[in-house]
């Protein structure tokens, strides 16, 4: 899975995830691309099943491009703990989406082909999505 090798500071604050995204937001790379339509967390684990759901319906054909990376901390408290003594330890690695990011990028597969493999990445998800080309909106998952 992924994660940073190296962060400037161990624990981050929560935040909010609002907003619609002002970069990344078109189809840079590929012919074909995952665009969420709700913001979300996306957490290191469903980013690599997503990943390997779209690579494997491709069959190794064609370029895969992932377009972000989980590198916010999420910490979390053991079982059963006390209230206080401070912030738990570092648990997973997220990935905060906006509105309009693009997630995934596809090159070199018939459009047919793009759009089972988007639409089983998709499920693996926790945020609606829909599939774009390169030149013009095409549908929604």
């Amino acid at each position: 899975m992924l994660s940073p090798k190296k962060v400037k500071f161990r624990k981050s604050h929560k935040g909010r995830i609002s907003g619609v995204a002002q970069r990344c937001n078109t189809v840079d790379f590929g012919d074909f691309a995952l665009q969420s339509v709700e913001a979300g967390k996306l957490t290191s684990r469903q980013l690599e099943a997503s990943r390997v759901a779209l690579t494997r319906h491709i069959k190794r054909g064609g370029k895969v491009w992932i377009r972000v990376f989980p590198d916010k901390p999420v910490t979390k408290k053991p079982a059963e703990t006390r209230m206080g003594s401070g912030k738990g330890g570092l648990d997973h690695w997220i990935s905060p989406v906006q509105v309009g990011r693009v997630l995934f990028e596809i090159e070199g597969v018939p459009p047919q082909l793009a759009t089972e493999a988007f639409n089983l990445a998709a499920s693996k998800l926790p945020f609606r999505t829909r599939i774009v080309r390169r030149s013009e909106m095409m549908w929604e998952v």
